[in-house]
């Protein structure tokens, strides 16, 4: 269905042709300046010392909920509506899988973080070292992740009358990547979108300066890390007590350590 022409006005062009360059410049800025200046509080100041139980069970589901909801954003903002009708995939069987994959990520999603907000405010020590910046990420965060849901189900559940998203905020979001934005299109979206989008926005505006820049970082170093060698200390004492005793051997046996694997041993080092 092709979007009916419309004069774009000016806060359609500030909110969906300008504000989504803007908010890339303070992402990549934000990360830049924070991993420049900031790379101790490069962190998610973890709290499991602090309390485990329902971490356990929120963090997995929270995070392994978001990364299904990653992959449902990729698909159907990024893959275009006439690529699946040329593999055969109907509109309905579309929509199926967005409400059966969706939905469960969603709610999933949503159950994880306010499992985490519900720790958060009831163990002491977490909620101790919860600082006003923690506050406003986990708001925005949750409002984001209800939006979506919000836009999901009334995408899913609108029948025909549905809007599909596929043919407006889709291709506006493929058109910011040419900087060529479609603006008309996403200003044909409805409301919840809008909001959805905003919201989304203003998550990533905020992500470098909170703990959620702990996202971005992927210990790949620890592929490429020397090894670390354990050995025995036993030795040494031997040698330490020969010494001591004019140079006569000690009867103290080595207990069996690590072997060497072509490292060099301390001893010979300071040779």
């Amino acid at each position: 269905m092709a979007i009916p022409a419309r004069d774009n006005t000016a806060l359609d062009i500030v909110l969906w042709g300008v504000l989504p360059y803007v908010m890339a410049v303070i992402l990549v800025g934000g990360l830049v300046w924070r991993y420049k200046y900031d790379q101790f509080g490069w962190t998610t100041r973890s709290s499991q010392l602090y309390e485990s139980r329902l971490l356990r069970i929120a963090s997995p589901l929270f995070h392994f909920g978001l990364l299904a909801v990653i992959a449902g954003h990729f698909f159907g903002l990024v893959i275009p509506l006439v690529w699946t009708e040329a593999v055969g995939m109907s509109q309905e069987f579309y929509h199926f899988n967005a409400l059966l994959v969706g939905g469960v990520a969603g709610v999933g999603t949503l159950g994880g973080i306010i499992l985490l907000i519900y720790r958060r405010r009831t163990t002491g020590p977490v909620f101790m070292a919860t600082t006003k910046n923690d506050k406003t990420m986990y708001v925005v965060l949750t409002a984001a992740i209800v939006f979506g849901l919000w836009t999901t189900l009334a995408s899913v559940f609108g029948g025909e009358h549905g809007h599909n998203y596929r043919e407006t905020v889709a291709p506006w979001f493929r058109s910011l990547f040419i900087l060529q934005p479609d603006i008309a299109a996403m200003a044909e979206a409805p409301f919840s979108f809008h909001l959805h989008t905003l919201v989304g926005m203003a998550l990533f505006v905020i992500w470098p300066f909170t703990r959620l820049v702990h996202a971005f970082t992927a210990p790949f170093h620890y592929l490429f890390r020397p090894y670390i060698v354990y050995r025995s200390r036993d030795r040494d004492r031997a040698g330490g007590k020969a010494a001591a005793g004019g140079g006569a051997r000690s009867t103290v046996a080595a207990r069996r350590g690590w072997s060497a694997v072509g490292t060099r041993d301390r001893d010979t080092r300071n040779r």
